[in-house]
């Protein structure tokens, strides 16, 4: 191991070059404890940062990022703010990327808060807490989420950044969005667009932007526009060969498949941008539509089962798929009891292969919905289906008749009135 503490750049890489993995850490962290602030050791510092974070994330240790970024801060009063702030979120981004660190995470990010308080740094402050809301979110902290960002846009506001501003208004989208109010959802996204209008937006931002478009058309069931907004996001993040390229095809395909269009499933797969995404989510979805296509409950079931991970886990695709698995039992259970004026409920759960106590609750739902006229007599395990009502004609033709008679009335009144004047 070099027992001298490198004079260059180049001097470092070869002494790192030259050593193993854990050598190069003791020679990086000697480097950063050398005192001296003159240009050329600030300059190697810098590298040997960028180099010491590097081999820290490759060996996972996260524990130790976190105290190199404490014991960074007297370097950071000898170097531009601006160059401290990209460390900051360097060596943040760096432990994000070892797994199972949410809670290291959240307390860092807290830490450096609290140190931008006292340093009087709003820029760096601003964006720490902009990660620290992301991750309060992704572990469900949503009222402590909600609460900072709050706080957090009427403070950008006021500066009038509107790059940040973008960022803070699409995760109080998702925020909103994750607690289920959509109107707020909506609200947000569409100042996020306002914002974004204003400036140049890079292109990763402008997919995120549209993913989000998407999920919350998909949720209005607006699913034509929801396609055309998660392939605008494919198309942004496949050229910037982002991993969330293959979450909008993913999207476009269950869009597909929502509005009865299963067969073009295969054809999007097969195509040039399609190839460069198989595996197990576009798999998933192939499972899905075939099943769909057949009306095959069991298919569906199987898909789900085999799929968990892809389908059940993703709670976006789950819960429209959700809806669709509605959809699709309600019609196999309207085609089966079409013939029947009275048919045995066991009868059904064998020809649909489904358990009885589930065939009879939907049915229970679908007569309440009143989706078919009818009723179940528990006792004799039995579902008797009524003929359709007729509507009497007599009754709209009454409603007209009254209707426009009302119309006479006030057209006499009005006049009465003129002539009384």
């Amino acid at each position: 191991m070099a027992s001298h503490l490198p004079a260059t750049t180049d001097s470092l890489a070869m002494a790192l070059e030259a050593n193993s993995a854990a050598e190069s850490i003791s020679i990086l962290q000697r480097v950063l404890a050398d005192p001296s602030s003159s240009p050329d050791s600030l300059r190697i510092k810098e590298q040997a940062i960028t180099n010491l974070t590097d081999f820290l994330r490759k060996e996972n240790k996260a524990e130790d990022l976190r105290i190199l970024l404490t014991q960074l801060r007297p370097y950071f009063s000898s170097v531009p703010k601006a160059k401290t702030a990209k460390i900051v979120r360097g060596i943040i981004d760096a432990v994000a990327k070892i797994p199972n660190t949410s809670e290291l995470q959240i307390s860092l990010c807290k830490e450096m808060v609290e140190w931008t308080r006292t340093e009087k740094r709003t820029f760096l402050r601003q964006r720490v807490e902009a990660r620290l809301a992301a991750l309060l979110m992704e572990t469900k902290e949503y009222p402590e989420a909600l609460s900072l960002l709050s706080g957090l846009i009427k403070e950008v506001r006021r500066l009038d950044d509107k790059l940040l501003l973008v960022d803070i208004e699409l995760l109080e989208s998702k925020l909103h969005f994750s607690l289920r109010n959509l109107p707020k959802a909506k609200a947000a996204l569409t100042a996020a667009r306002t914002a974004a209008n204003a400036i140049y937006v890079p292109p990763a931002q402008q997919g995120t932007i549209d993913l989000q478009s998407g999920i919350l058309h998909a949720e209005e069931k607006d699913y034509k526009t929801a396609y055309s907004y998660f392939y605008e996001a494919f198309e942004a993040f496949n050229a910037l060969e982002d991993p969330r390229a293959v979450y909008s095809l993913k999207y476009m395909l269950l869009c597909k498949v929502m509005v009865n269009q299963a067969d073009d499933v295969a054809g999007i797969i097969s195509s040039k941008a399609g190839l460069q995404y198989l595996g197990p989510d576009l798999d998933a979805m192939k499972a899905i539509a075939d099943a769909y296509s057949k009306r095959s409950l069991k298919l569906f079931e199987a898909s789900l089962e085999n799929f968990k991970a892809q389908l059940e886990e993703d709670p976006i695709v789950h819960r429209h798929l959700s809806s669709l698995y509605d959809t699709l039992l309600e019609q196999n259970l309207c085609r089966l009891i079409e013939p029947f004026s009275r048919v045995e409920i066991a009868h059904i759960a064998e020809l649909i292969e489904l358990p009885v106590d589930h065939v009879e609750r939907k049915l229970s739902q679908m007569i309440l919905d009143k989706k078919f006229a009818g009723t179940l007599d528990q006792g004799a395990g039995c579902l008797i289906i009524f003929n359709d009502p007729k509507t009497e004609a007599i009754y709209e033709a009454t409603l007209d008749t009254i209707s426009n008679v009302g119309k006479v009335v006030d057209s006499l009144f009005v006049r009465s009135a003129k002539i009384m004047v």
